[in-house]
């Protein structure tokens, strides 16, 4: 916002962070920039409710911001192929239907079309969380339910995984979608 409206600068305060961009979530650094009484007084705050991040994680980030922008580009590729597989292939399976999300590195078929269904061992599915629970304890798949994220009867599959793990697991979850009755 500064740069595109310069007479805002004194009054622009901009916070980010390596989390997403540059593959760096377990790192936990961010970083804002605004004029000096903003920040002298963000200072105060944070200095009495939170510790600083380890040097190492510093200089990491610093590395990630001022060493060129090639693998966000690289990252973005690889991470659109993952969501198109994963949104297409539980298209697939009998009983889930997901859409493509907007952003995140991860997609929330519903899982409606399986309620009501019984597994091969005669328990009956009655929650998005019986649907995790059965995808895990008999094909492998870990999911989260949606109930976990107050979007029931949603399931959350993650991404950030190799492709073929990623195509290893829909393709678990087309079978075990397949087995219910």
């Amino acid at each position: 916002m500064a740069v595109v409206a310069p007479d805002l600068f004194n009054r622009t305060l901009t916070v980010n962070g390596v989390s997403k961009d540059d593959a760096m979530t377990g790192w936990r650094v961010g970083y804002r920039a605004a004029p000096a009484p903003l920040i002298k007084a963000m200072k105060l705050i944070r200095g009495q409710t939170s510790s600083h991040t380890s040097s190492i994680s510093q200089y990491a980030a610093i590395e990630a911001l001022v060493g060129g922008r090639q693998h966000v580009e690289e990252f973005a590729s690889a991470f659109l192929q993952r969501r198109d597989l994963v949104v297409t292939k539980p298209n697939q399976a009998e009983g889930l239907s997901c859409r493509v999300p907007d952003g995140a590195f991860y997609v929330f078929p519903s899982c409606v079309g399986v309620l009501g269904k019984r597994t091969p061992d005669g328990k009956l599915i009655e929650t998005d969380t019986d649907f995790a629970m059965y995808l895990l304890d008999a094909f492998g798949v870990a999911v989260v339910p949606g109930s976990d994220f107050v979007a029931s009867p949603y399931v959350r599959i993650c991404y950030a995984l190799s492709l073929e793990d990623l195509s290893r697991a829909c393709d678990r979850i087309i079978a075990a979608c397949g087995a219910l009755s």
